[in-house]
């Protein structure tokens, strides 16, 4: 069952990297042709990770010496791997967003879509964040009350009935980027949607544009009316209780969806990451890595 895994996924691996991943490492030297592939190296890293659980380089490296001697007998050290992998980036970051499309299940609703976002942290907010600063800058979680340096994932996930939603596209931005800001910024042109988000895309005025627009409509639980008189909030608690209610059981998958990632790979915390290169090498491994595990590892 090992081998046939590890063979699986290689053979997975070359299929996209002759078709697609190669042009995004191509090589113009005296080296263009190594001796250990990045196909090799992509299909350790993503065999360690996807279906052994090891999420570390140096663990990940450490397995194959074990392990998969016999296999890539040309493994080389572990810091050249490590600088390897790190050129790779692109090609890894392709590859996550061709899982997706790939493997797309087929019971997936295109006209219902669920939205949310979680911090990627690379340090709290108590301290100055040095890591990556183009890319990463100081946020605050409400869901966790944490102030922290880092990045925020955001996913529009197609509606499924009964599981967790099957990512459509998925965003990275700095850790103080708003919620409703990268939805204008990505999604407001799609056609024929519900969307189904928390409190933060509440902004009636500029969603009934979208709507007139593009025919998409917004749903979220009921926000709090500032200055509204203390009997209308009662007059109407029970009825916009029962309201977000319904909302939120809809929207709960997406959490589900988080929590499963995480639970997959580690991904929230990025603390001993220390490059931009890096950092997006360990976002994008970790997302490519949790579609691996459920596609090669069920």
């Amino acid at each position: 069952m090992f081998e046939a895994k590890l063979i699986a996924l290689y053979f997975y691996i070359c299929e996209r990297y002759g078709k697609e991943l190669k042009y995004q490492c191509m090589r113009f030297s005296n080296n263009a042709v190594p001796v250990f592939t990045d196909e090799e190296a992509l299909t350790i890293y993503f065999f360690a990770m996807g279906v052994e659980h090891r999420f570390k380089i140096s663990e990940i490296h450490g397995f194959a010496q074990r392990y998969l001697g016999s296999w890539f007998p040309k493994l080389p050290s572990y810091q050249a791997f490590n600088t390897r992998m790190n050129r790779l980036v692109s090609a890894v970051q392709s590859l996550s967003m061709e899982l997706l499309e790939q493997f797309q299940p087929l019971d997936c609703d295109k006209d219902n879509n669920l939205l949310d976002s979680m911090p990627i942290i690379t340090c709290s907010g108590k301290r100055q964040g040095k890591v990556a600063r183009e890319i990463t800058d100081k946020g605050y979680c409400s869901t966790k009350n944490l102030y922290y340096y880092g990045l925020k994932m955001h996913v529009l996930g197609w509606k499924r009935e009964g599981t967790m939603p099957w990512p459509e596209s998925i965003v990275l931005t700095k850790a103080s980027e708003s919620d409703l800001t990268v939805f204008k910024e990505n999604w407001s042109q799609l056609q024929n949607r519900t969307y189904y988000g928390d409190k933060i895309y509440k902004s009636k005025e500029w969603f009934d544009s979208v709507e007139e627009d593009t025919g998409s409509i917004m749903v979220t639980p009921v926000k709090v009316i500032k200055g509204e008189d203390q009997w209308s909030k009662q007059f109407n608690k029970a009825a916009n209780d029962l309201y977000s209610k319904a909302v939120s059981s809809v929207r709960q998958p997406i959490e589900s969806f988080f929590n499963w990632i995480i639970e997959k790979t580690d991904i929230q915390r990025a603390s001993k990451v220390r490059s931009t290169k890096g950092l997006l090498l360990y976002v994008f491994g970790r997302i490519a890595a949790a579609f691996i595990c459920s596609v090669f590892n069920p």
